[in-house]
């Protein structure tokens, strides 16, 4: 992934990735319609990367108060520069967060305190536990009727498309054979074991999707 830095005195270092400029605006484009902006939403970004996607959606999405986590060092301090940039008040001082872990171990974030749950572009490129991690946490922190919405390049029925996600997919598992595109049936499946299930699936740019998991009861 492609970094520009901009050093942002006292706080460390602003890093760019270009992927996230370019897939900012489509991606809250689909989160906008996606949640309530009427009242006060409590939101986790979980993997947040450089930090660009939180301050972006924080600026537009007012009513919602964003908790930014990352498992690197240097993207960590990333966000808390992007914080002191924009000196937002819905964004929280970023936590160190290891997704395979329970969420008992994510920073103090209570079962059932959550309304929405973000992860972009980190299922392909971690292990399996990770992803396992994710709906599993997700699936205790949110409260009933809450959101998981995730972002990134999937495999549909078994089958990746188009031959540029295939050539994706080949690298990313030359890199660490722990990576790869996951298949939206697996997803769905490892999701209902915690009480999440697929409500949509909407097209994005340069074939990749969002997927939106909906906290129902198990009853």
């Amino acid at each position: 992934m492609r970094r520009n830095t901009e050093l942002y005195p006292g706080f460390g270092t602003m890093l760019n990735a270009a992927a996230a400029e370019r897939n900012k605006d489509p991606i809250l484009s689909v989160l906008g319609d996606s949640v309530n902006t009427g009242r006060p939403l409590q939101a986790l970004e979980i993997s947040s990367g450089t930090g660009q996607h939180v301050t972006h959606f924080a600026q537009a999405l007012r009513n919602i108060t964003w908790q930014p986590s990352e498992y690197d060092r240097q993207s960590l301090a990333s966000i808390e520069a992007y914080r002191a940039h924009y000196q937002l008040h819905n964004v929280k001082p970023a936590i160190h967060l290891d997704a395979s872990l329970p969420h008992e171990y994510w920073g103090g974030i209570q079962p059932e305190s959550l309304d929405l749950v973000v992860n972009i572009n980190m299922i392909h490129i971690s292990p399996i536990a990770c992803t396992q991690g994710l709906f599993k946490g997700a699936g205790a922190v949110l409260k009933p009727q809450g959101l998981l919405f995730t972002y990134g390049p999937y495999a549909v029925n078994g089958q990746i498309t188009p031959q540029s996600n295939i050539d994706f997919d080949y690298s990313l598992r030359q890199r660490n054979p722990e990576w790869g595109l996951r298949d939206i049936a697996f997803l769905t499946s490892i999701a209902q074991r915690s009480g999440l299930f697929l409500e949509k699936v909407v097209d994005m740019p340069a074939n990749n999707k969002c997927l939106l998991f909906r906290k129902e009861s198990l009853v």
